[in-house]
């Protein structure tokens, strides 16, 4: 069987990867940067039980090269048996604080990167009568996060956007799955968290992120099993299945806690001042 990840050189794409040579597997990874993705290809070389691996380093947004890309991955291993779209970028900020391009950027390598690489399979899928994509979104697909109105609102696309390849692949022999993966350790988890909004925490909490193995091997047991749906926590289920019920009332709850989140942070703010007008020796009010 031969995989074809995008996203692969770091993060769940190299974990699947990794994974998947594990069992024996053809393994192929696409990504932009090809320092990494040579890094990359010899962990899973290392990785690999009897399989083969192979890279090729493409630009998910440009349908042009990742079609190149997938031709190279399938001469050197075989035509795509599943492939795994895991290739994505976050960057939050509040939206009127976000440049536009950065937001582009999220929503054409989120989306776009992930249909081009689905355009770049399925023809031959559906020649052969079979075949596997999974889309890998995110638990930020089920709802909205401050400062994450471009990451969210690519993720919520691609919904959307399996459900209707999914419709149209009946009786094609493909299978089109898509899954919803909390807060991950990956490298791009690290940086993002020094961006993160605390507004957004305020939502999340602080849910200690799964590790980007145990992420690979929830969505390998879902494709084993023919899942059309993966959503690994029993608050995203909830949010999945039951959200016109359960927004309202968290959204009640979440403007409160940030109404008390700013007060706090007020409070914070006003003490320091005070301990810092009385050190230095500033005038501060009689209390």
């Amino acid at each position: 069987m031969h995989v074809i990840v995008t996203g692969g050189s770091s993060g769940i794409g190299l974990a699947v990867a990794k994974a998947y040579a594990a069992r024996g597997e053809r393994v192929s990874l696409i990504a932009r940067d090809a320092e990494r993705l040579d890094q990359a290809l010899r962990e899973v070389k290392a990785a690999s039980k009897g399989g083969s691996a192979f890279a090729f380093s493409a630009d998910v947004s440009k349908h042009e090269d990742l079609a190149f890309a997938v031709k190279a991955c399938e001469t050197a291993n075989g035509h795509c048996d599943v492939l795994i779209a895991s290739a994505g970028i976050v960057e939050p900020a509040a939206f009127d604080a976000l440049p536009a391009a950065a937001f582009d950027q999220q929503i054409t390598t989120n989306l776009l990167g992930t249909a081009n690489a689905a355009r770049a399979v399925y023809h031959s899928m559906k020649a052969r009568g079979q075949g596997t994509i999974m889309v890998v979104s995110s638990g930020a697909a089920l709802i909205g996060l401050h400062g994450y109105a471009a990451y969210c609102a690519s993720k919520s696309a691609l919904k959307g956007f399996a459900e209707a390849v999914q419709a149209e692949a009946v009786g094609t022999g493909i299978r089109v799955s898509i899954c919803f993966p909390p807060d991950t350790l990956t490298p791009q988890y690290q940086r993002e968290m020094t961006m993160r909004p605390w507004q957004a925490e305020v939502l999340m909490g602080k849910v200690k992120p799964w590790t980007a193995e145990a992420i690979a091997q929830r969505i390998i047991a879902g494709i084993d099993r023919n899942r059309s749906k993966i959503h690994f926590t029993p608050s995203l289920m909830a949010l999945a299945y039951l959200g016109p019920f359960i927004k309202p009332l968290l959204s009640r709850w979440y403007r409160y806690r940030l109404k008390r989140g700013v007060r706090e942070t007020h409070a914070r703010s006003s003490t320091v001042h005070l301990k810092t007008g009385i050190s230095s020796g500033i005038d501060t009010p009689k209390l």
